[in-house]
């Protein structure tokens, strides 16, 4: 059960990740290399997919929260809650490479925000062996998506390329982690729910 002081604190930290800039104690990968000359289509592809990475984010860190808020054990909340900060990071540099292409974030954020609490919190009211499973499809899911996503950004946009091998440097070592915890795999009709609201945040962020 969770107390209503933490309940404050996810509602915090949710209108904080939808409305206030987000901020990183790692540096953003790619900082430092020079910003690749773009035409305006591959720069409007850049920046579009960079928002659904925001936007992926975004459904991380309240999925997280949910998770935490539900979850039974004290060493898997803080776990959950390490893992939030550097989805964090995530959100931040992700943030900061649109601000750079001139794109915007996606206007659905609030929308997928609330859904993904409500869906993590559900997780961890299930057990934290099922919880440790949602996690670590969810990160597994997350990886093919960065792995797609590699292979759609402009060729010499390495700026935006750097932050997404590092996140997916990240996404993975999370799934491993959850694994390792004793993660139960998750039935296929799961799997496929997942991925198909995956595939509608995609496509809504995307456009808009």
């Amino acid at each position: 059960m969770f107390d209503i002081d933490r309940l404050i604190v996810s509602f915090d930290r949710g209108v904080r990740t939808l409305f206030a800039p987000a901020h990183s104690e790692r540096r953003v990968p790619g900082e430092d290399a020079p910003e690749p000359e773009l035409a305006d289509a591959e720069r409007r592809r850049a920046a579009a997919l960079m928002r659904v990475n925001h936007t992926g984010e975004v459904c991380a860190q309240a999925l997280y929260q949910g998770q935490a808020l539900t979850a039974k054990r004290t060493d898997m909340r803080a776990a959950l809650e390490r893992a939030a900060q550097e989805e964090t990071e995530h959100l931040a540099w992700t943030e900061h490479r649109i601000d750079e292409l001139g794109g915007r974030k996606s206007v659905f954020n609030p929308v997928f925000y609330a859904g993904s609490f409500a869906i993590g919190a559900a997780a961890g009211v299930l057990g934290d062996r099922w919880n440790l499973g949602f996690l670590a499809e969810t990160e597994r899911q997350v990886v093919a998506h960065l792995d797609e996503h590699l292979g759609k950004l402009p060729e010499q946009d390495h700026k935006s390329r750097a932050i997404l091998e590092e996140m997916r440097e990240d996404e993975a070592r999370h799934a491993t982690f959850a694994l390792q915890e004793g993660g139960a795999a998750l039935p296929l009709p799961a799997r496929a729910l997942m991925r198909f609201a995956s595939m509608v945040m995609k496509r809504a962020s995307y456009w808009l």
